[in-house]
């Protein structure tokens, strides 16, 4: 007699492989989306070319995001914006001196953004943002403003310490960032730009313009000499 029991027969390994697939596909159609929108920018590219990137059908692809502005969302989301937390927890516990945060933000921010493909997303928004008013209104709220906001405290950190003079809170946040958009073009845009006799090394030219954004915002022990000087003018 067979038993009651039913047999659970093995599935085959081609399901498997295609679950697991489908469990990923979030993942896959967000990098074949950074990808295609770095390499032909917001306007031109077209859902159906993610979807094909990315192995999946169209329709697939809407079951996960309901428009191309929402699918540009969260590929930011993923590649940019979704560390901010991550970040303002490492200032929170950071315990060491703040030219010193200074240098290993601006050295981490090229490790994990800068020379990684979603460093494009800032050359697109900076071309395509005025034909796309929502997108842009988007990324200034879930990356520049987060953005200016961890830089102007790593910098008031260093005044209440008595590290740095008092500066200007609306500009100084500037002076860190034109570094990092210039690289950012500069890894995006035609070498013709750029001298080719003497190329720019990320990490030598963040290194420079952080001591020299250092040299300017440390705080000097006035002389009498200078205090007399100031008084006078």
């Amino acid at each position: 007699m067979p038993s009651s029991q039913a047999v659970t027969k093995p599935r085959p390994a081609t399901l498997v492989r295609h679950e697991r697939r489908k469990d990923a596909r979030p993942g896959e159609l967000l990098a074949a989306a950074l990808d295609l929108f770095v390499e032909k920018g917001f306007a031109a590219t077209r859902v159906e070319e993610v979807a094909v990137r990315a192995g999946v059908s169209k329709g697939t692809l809407f079951l996960y995001f309901a428009s191309k502005e929402e699918l540009f969302k969260a590929v930011v989301r993923e590649n940019i914006s979704g560390h901010f937390p991550q970040w303002n927890a490492e200032f929170e516990a950071y315990q060491g001196s703040t030219p010193d945060m200074l240098r290993y933000a601006m050295t981490l921010w090229w490790q994990q953004q800068g020379s990684s493909k979603s460093s494009g997303i800032a050359k697109l928004m900076l071309s395509e943002a005025g034909n796309f008013p929502e997108l842009a209104a988007f990324f200034q709220q879930e990356v520049v403003q987060p953005g200016h906001d961890l830089i102007r405290r790593i910098l008031q950190r260093g005044v209440d310490r008595g590290e740095f003079a008092p500066i200007d809170k609306k500009y100084s946040v500037y002076a860190v960032l034109a570094p990092m958009i210039f690289l950012q073009l500069m890894q995006h845009s035609n070498p013709c730009c750029f001298d080719a006799t003497d190329p720019v090394v990320p990490e030598e030219f963040l290194a420079a313009h952080v001591q020299t954004t250092l040299d300017g915002l440390r705080l000097r022990p006035s002389s009498p000499a200078s205090d007399k000087g100031s008084r006078s003018v």
